[in-house]
């Protein structure tokens, strides 16, 4: 059995982890009864923090809001993970929060053991960042919002840009936040349309209060959320999408990882969708790819291509 002031941080560090405790799972938890948990939630509050109470078999005691921050209590390698997350923090994605990111950053190496600052310190050396092309700024306050909801599965409605300017109003289950190439997006279970959809948060404005609780629903792609987004993004989130022939056998282009479905179309070609929200840069991206390849739609595109094989053929024209 762990002593009173040993067992009173890890009350107050399982309070911290987690929204709402019953008083049995603490009690497991810690190995006590639950009137010493009781107990030792009322020297909690007499030290200041505000645990609440809720009474009943769905109760349970969760820590509230106060007046000051109180300490937090990091393991090792939490405390790495708060370090090294501030330091990609601080290089931009979310609207102003890069200089509160260096000076939480500079407070938290100040009380770092040695040991714990030399990890991140190493890591922080050897590792390069590279920022997205395009990085489409959010509000901490609209992530914070939409990570809560999803945490404490209760519903979202939200304001919705689409890619052509329309509005829309999305009653949604938040799944998961995620981060790909400087923007960020949610993967959400969408009410009205009783299917999965991925949203960019920059186009994002939650509306308050949430919706009701639901039960997490079983998602699509085996549950690899990267891959959903990865598959979602790649044509359906864009202005334009294109499909095109790649004269290149099918296991050559999945090789390549593209992040796109390969549809084999013969032995030596196959056939792929992207999007993008600038054609330009769409024609660009194809001849990266480093094989022959036909426009089969939109025909914008094509005009684009043969644009660029114009500029490249008067580059060598002198040659």
């Amino acid at each position: 059995m762990l002593e009173t002031s040993a067992r009173l941080l890890r009350l107050l560090s399982l309070l911290q982890a987690h929204k709402e405790w019953s008083g049995p799972e603490l009690s497991a938890r810690l190995g006590v009864s639950t009137r010493t948990i009781r107990n030792d939630v009322e020297r909690l509050r007499t030290l200041g923090y505000p645990v609440h109470a809720t009474p009943g078999v769905a109760g349970g005691y969760r820590l509230g809001a106060g007046a000051a921050l109180p300490p937090l209590l990091l393991d090792d390698d939490e405390a790495v993970a708060v370090a090294v997350g501030l330091g990609r923090a601080a290089g931009g994605g979310v609207e102003g929060i890069e200089e509160s990111s260096v000076r939480a950053l500079a407070k938290l190496e100040q009380v770092l053991p040695s040991r714990l600052r030399r990890r991140v310190g190493t890591l922080n050396a050897y590792t390069v960042q590279v920022p997205g092309a395009t990085q489409a700024m959010v509000s901490p306050e609209v992530l914070t919002t939409i990570a809560g909801a999803a945490r404490d599965h209760e519903r979202l409605r939200f304001d919705y840009t689409g890619h052509d300017d329309s509005s829309s109003v999305r009653d949604v289950e938040p799944h998961r936040l995620v981060h790909r190439r400087g923007r960020w997006y949610l993967v959400a279970y969408d009410i009205e349309r009783q299917d999965w959809r991925t949203f960019r948060v920059d186009r994002i404005r939650p509306r308050t209060p949430g919706g009701p609780r639901f039960t997490p629903r079983e998602m699509p792609e085996g549950g690899d959320v990267a891959a959903y987004v990865e598959k979602g993004v790649s044509t359906a989130m864009w202005r334009f999408r294109a499909t095109v022939l790649l004269h290149a056998p099918a296991e050559q282009i999945e090789a390549m990882r593209l992040g796109l479905e390969v549809e084999p179309v013969g032995e030596a070609t196959c056939r792929i969708e992207l999007g993008n929200d600038d054609l330009h840069g769409m024609a660009v991206w194809i001849g990266f790819l480093g094989v022959d390849f036909e426009v089969l739609d939109p025909p914008e595109l094509a005009e684009h291509v043969l644009r660029l094989s114009e500029r490249y053929g008067r580059a060598v024209s002198g040659r």
